[in-house]
């Protein structure tokens, strides 16, 4: 397991923003995520500022002399591609994707394709545009189904549809958040979550951890705001299983041209043991329910020396003096 280097020299990384809050419908997430971020930073002596674009132009980071930015953000406008464009447009490197893996991660319908494509298992979908063709979607992909928003994180907007009945209240509710509805086949098993650090060749997985929800309903209430879901890390899950996931985050990782971190969602079909990529965040939770911290200190990496190798690694798609050459 490659360990972050604890010799990072916190001055070479000048003043640091750390971008939390924002406008998406996760801002209560991003404040608590960056609080924790910018504690753990200052912690090591980093010069680290909170920011929040929906209180601060973007502009003032150059302004103020910021020279990196930790993204902290979820959700629209946070890992969508969009801060990340501005990051680069600024000359400011910042953690986690580039804008347009970033961009293409918040799609679930594109993600998918692209996972699809590269031959890596993903459930079966639909993408529909009203309440008529949500039911068609539920024939089709059969029963339990998942609908919720293409373009939205932390299960805002799901709901698991059991009888045609649901599926225009369903419909209603994730395109308050998304014109592009995504009904998604449900698969009965294992709920796990992986985290990826790296890059390319050096992309590397996490532990996985095994999620135990009530009643599996691992909803927004039961992420972030009960102690009744249970963690597993270790997952517990046999050790080919265990090395098989890693395998395929990696793979879904490297198919986005993700670079930093990630964290994949996978189930594992109970009845075959077969596991399945739901989707890939690209500015994971941080958090004292979040799950990369936890797998993290799993594989020997203390939150403190997460943030700070995460931080380290702030980069730009293009670099300073490239552009116009």
């Amino acid at each position: 397991m490659t360990h972050f280097d604890s010799n990072i020299d916190v001055k070479k990384l000048g003043k640091v923003a750390v971008l939390m809050g924002g406008a998406s419908a996760e801002r209560e997430v991003s404040l608590m995520s960056g609080s924790g971020v910018l504690q753990a930073l200052r912690s090591r002596g980093v010069d680290a500022h909170a920011f929040d674009p929906a209180q601060s132009d973007l502009g003032d980071l150059k302004r103020d002399g910021y020279a990196r930015c930790f993204i902290a953000l979820h959700g629209r406008h946070g890992e969508d591609g969009t801060v990340q464009g501005a990051l680069e447009l600024l000359g400011i490197p910042y953690t986690g994707p580039g804008v347009m893996p970033s961009s293409i991660a918040m799609d679930k319908i594109m993600t998918k394709r692209i996972w699809r494509f590269e031959g890596l298992p993903t459930p079966d979908w639909r993408l529909v545009s009203s309440a008529d063709e949500t039911v068609q979607a539920l024939q089709a992909l059969g029963i339990p189904m998942i609908v919720k928003p293409s373009r939205e994180g932390s299960t805002i907007g799901l709901t698991k549809v059991t009888s045609p009945e649901q599926c225009a209240q369903a419909y209603a509710l994730a395109s308050r958040y998304d014109p592009e509805v995504l009904c998604e086949q449900f698969i009965e098993g294992d709920e796990t979550t992986c985290p990826v650090l790296g890059e390319g060749a050096g992309a590397h997985a996490l532990p996985v951890i095994r999620i135990v929800a009530p009643e599996g309903n691992y909803d927004y209430q039961n992420k972030y705001f009960t102690d009744v879901t249970q963690y597993h890390c270790p997952s517990g899950l046999p050790e080919a299983e265990e090395r098989e996931i890693q395998r395929l985050v990696v793979a879904a990782f490297r198919a986005l041209g993700c670079r930093g971190w990630g964290r994949a969602d996978i189930m594992i079909r109970a009845s075959d043991r077969q596991p399945f990529l739901l989707e890939i965040n690209t500015s994971p939770g941080m958090t004292g329910h979040s799950l990369v911290p936890m797998s993290a200190r799993a594989a020997g990496i203390s939150y403190e020396d997460l943030c700070l190798g995460l931080l380290a690694n702030a980069a730009l798609d293009t670099s300073p003096g490239t552009l116009g050459a």
